[in-house]
């Protein structure tokens, strides 16, 4: 298997692999109605990975039924001297000050770790920050933390706004930020150049969608019409051409997506500026054109039979834009899972949404549309 390059971790001193390990779909298989992880499989998967020349692994608190903190605990152990591990503090959990040291050595106990390397706020945006974090002094609790060897750095992982993750940064509390970034998905982009500048490691989750990008799409594939890539391989190449980037966080349940993803990650070569900006070109007019069949605004909820609207357009565009239809159908099947809701066929045809829309969209016909392309019916 051929080996990868490293990056700098913003100021931390530490060198990355530009791939890291996310241990949130590690193999699992179902006893009753609990789900557990298939330990040796997936501790042979992460050894493989390590071999292969990742040395970032990454778990949290609840992934894989709350085990695949237990799990990396015996993939690292004789090698994790050579290993970055970081897990993330479940900030939901945290009801008052005493609750970040609890749950930091739970996570140790789990872990069979003295220290971690990296340890996340889990998802915190700017209400979290201002109403939880800062309210119960959680970064007070982190530097002792780290005074006392429990954690080396402290990081904050990011579904939010861009202006709430600048708000973040500028609390100076943090060595590096985790957060969204593939070609679907750019939003984060000026910030993380923003983290950059200020030193901070920047880990980027989701290189490939979440998935959506591993699945055939002529679209995507035609990106780049003179060289034979997949949709996941442009997609991993053009998050790590991104300078700004330190390492891209890939979920993997299978050898063969290992190996893969190690080829693509250990080429020495990036994307030219050329090809980017070319890339980046195409992808806005395609989600120009999404706009066009909805904004994602969101006045036109609520839904009086919370029917997500804006969620299942944004499935539909996966389909009608970019060419990727079992992305699209895999999306819309997980619509109204979390958060709870429901799906285009939950429509009356009442039309209350339409009364609401800004851009008057034939709300009713197009969630039709959803339900028989995406839902079978």
């Amino acid at each position: 298997m051929v080996r990868m390059t490293t990056r700098p971790l913003g100021k931390t001193g530490l060198q990355i692999s530009t791939l890291g390990f996310g241990a949130m779909r590690l193999p699992m298989y179902r006893r009753g109605a609990q789900e557990h992880v298939r330990v040796r499989e997936a501790v042979r998967l992460m050894r493989h990975a390590f071999d292969g020349g990742i040395n970032h692994v990454d778990t949290a608190y609840g992934y894989c039924a709350s085990e695949s903190e237990m799990v990396v605990g015996k993939a690292v152990r004789g090698v994790r001297d050579q290993l970055i591990v970081s897990t993330k503090l479940p900030v939901w959990q945290v009801k008052k000050r005493a609750d970040f040291m609890r749950l930091l050595e739970e996570q140790l106990r789990r872990l069979a770790l003295e220290h971690i390397d990296i340890y996340y706020l889990h998802g915190i945006g700017a209400e979290s920050l201002r109403t939880k974090v800062l309210p119960l002094h959680l970064l007070e609790e982190a530097d002792k933390a780290r005074r006392k060897g429990l954690i080396r750095f402290l990081s904050f992982s990011f579904h939010d706004t861009p202006a709430a993750m600048k708000e973040i940064i500028d609390t100076g509390a943090f060595a590096s930020v985790l957060c969204q970034y593939n070609l679907l998905d750019r939003a984060n982009e000026a910030m993380m150049a923003y983290a950059k500048a200020q030193g901070l490691g920047v880990i980027v989750m989701g290189p490939v969608g979440g998935g959506r990008l591993g699945h055939p799409g002529a679209v995507i594939r035609d990106l780049l019409p003179k060289q034979a890539v997949s949709s996941p391989e442009l997609a991993l190449r053009f998050v790590l051409s991104n300078p700004h980037v330190d390492c891209a966080l890939s979920g993997m349940s299978a050898l063969t997506q290992v190996d893969e993803n190690v080829r693509v990650a250990a080429r020495r070569t990036p994307l030219s500026v050329r090809e980017q900006n070319h890339i980046r070109r195409v992808m806005d007019k395609l989600q120009r054109m999404a706009q066009l069949y909805c904004t994602g605004c969101g006045y036109c909820l609520p839904c009086p039979h919370e029917v997500r609207i804006p969620e299942c357009f944004a499935a539909m565009n996966l389909h009608r834009v970019y060419g990727l239809l079992a992305a699209a159908q895999a999306r819309y099947k997980q619509i109204g899972t979390w958060p709870k809701g429901a799906r285009a066929d939950g429509c009356t045809q009442c039309g209350v949404c339409e009364s609401k829309c800004p851009q008057h969209i034939k709300i009713r016909a197009q969630l039709a549309d959803v339900q028989r392309l995406l839902g079978g019916g």
